[in-house]
């Protein structure tokens, strides 16, 4: 049986949470609503979590790995994993495991008539600052991309692949892929998930990161959508 899914796992100095990853991914594999495999994105981690990338790959058929030189960023991981994914269906999940990658299951009976599916965070098991930063980030977001989202920032998500390929590279995409997808005259959905504590490791994004970082991404999409080009092909040499 062929794959159908890819789930993207970007990474940055997480060996604390790998192991957990593992044994998560094993599980969500075993009762996988759609053949599925890993794809680890390494963005230059300076941990040792690239080693244990490895070890993992090597000892189970399901999972992969990419590994950056450096460090480029989420985005850039993102990004990378979309463009090395060879299956019809590219999913997207954080190695800090604070979504469940069983919700995939949740995600997938909507990706039919969907182009891109994304959880929708309910009851946080965030701190106070990091919600109230969340929400008014995506209150800014909303306003600038009119994509109807509430939670664009849930690191949970599945795209058709054709769609995520044509998403184009920039800093801060991660914030913006309903929107992207909307571009190409897609449709997108969210479905409530559940959201779980961070377990290890230390959050890769601070305040800026979640404010006013956001709020320079969102002049770079309005420049963007003006410039977008939205094509198709209907006819070809073969056929």
């Amino acid at each position: 049986m062929e794959y159908l899914l890819t789930i993207v796992v970007p990474l940055y100095n997480e060996a604390e949470n790998l192991p957990r990853v593992e044994s998560a991914m094993l599980e969500y594999l075993k009762s996988a609503a759609a053949k599925s495999k890993i794809l680890f994105v390494d963005d230059g981690s300076t941990d040792g979590s690239l080693q244990i990338v490895k070890d993992i790959c090597l000892r189970n058929a399901d999972f992969e790995y990419i590994s950056f030189e450096k460090n480029c960023g989420l985005s850039a991981a993102i990004k990378a994993g979309f463009d090395y994914t060879e299956t019809e269906l590219v999913g997207y999940i954080d190695s800090d495991l604070q979504t469940s990658p069983a919700d995939f299951n949740t995600l997938l009976p909507f990706i039919g008539e969907y182009d891109l599916v994304t959880g929708l965070r309910g009851a946080r098991k965030d701190r106070f600052i990091k919600n109230m930063s969340s929400k008014i980030a995506n209150s800014v977001r909303r306003a600038f991309t009119h994509d109807g989202m509430d939670d664009t920032g849930c690191p949970l998500k599945i795209i058709k692949s054709d769609y995520a390929k044509r998403v184009p590279m920039f800093k801060g995409l991660h914030r913006f892929l309903p929107a992207m997808i909307l571009l190409q005259k897609g449709k997108v959905i969210q479905i409530p998930v559940d959201h779980f504590p961070r377990m290890a490791g230390t959050a890769k994004f601070g305040l800026w990161n979640r404010l006013l970082g956001p709020l320079v991404d969102c002049f770079a999409y309005l420049w963007m959508k003006k410039k977008y080009i939205n094509y198709s092909v209907s006819k070809r040499s073969d056929g």
